[in-house]
């Protein structure tokens, strides 16, 4: 099922992973942590802003892409859907039916991460929205996002540099 902006919570293994990247991001010196307005993302964001000690603040700009009508589908179901095959194929410039695009989910968090400032800050996403920030950075065309690893709880780390970025880490998890 496509969760998409549905407000489901984190299950156990979530609350899990969440905890496993408290763990992983505890020596980091992060001083702001942000989150998604969903409650996977705010959930999980609560779980390390709790062991750091940190409030967490919430930003819309992070949320994840609007499916539109394509939310809470089974996937088998949207497979001989047009509309979710055209983008899948032009991820760039085609609009879900009642959300957006892709390429308007990652200007919005692009924006957000590029406004980050001084210190360390954790954003609290969605793989991709996540992925699209990296490919944006990368310069690589959003279809090709899948080619980027991104597994919840992970944490992907970007150095911000002037207008650009340098990937630091990618996908990175405890084991």
């Amino acid at each position: 099922m496509l969760s998409g902006r549905s407000d489901i919570s984190l299950d156990d293994r979530g609350q899990a992973e969440a905890a496993a990247l408290a763990r992983l991001v505890a020596s980091r010196g992060v001083t702001r942590i942000v989150s998604g307005p969903r409650a996977r993302t705010r959930e999980t964001a609560a779980v390390v802003a709790t062991a750091l000690h940190l409030p967490v603040a919430v930003a819309t700009a992070l949320d994840e892409v609007d499916f539109g009508d394509f939310t809470g589908r089974a996937f088998a179901a949207l497979e001989g859907d047009a509309d979710w095959q055209r983008w899948n194929a032009e991820r760039d410039t085609a609009r879900c039916p009642g959300g957006e695009t892709m390429g308007e989910a990652v200007a919005r968090a692009v924006g957000f991460v590029a406004g980050c400032g001084e210190g360390v800050t954790l954003c609290v996403s969605h793989c991709d929205v996540i992925r699209g920030v990296v490919a944006h950075y990368l310069g690589l065309p959003l279809a090709r996002i899948f080619s980027l690893g991104c597994d919840p709880g992970s944490v992907t780390t970007l150095a911000l540099e002037g207008e650009g970025a340098m990937v630091v880490a990618l996908n990175e998890r405890l084991v």
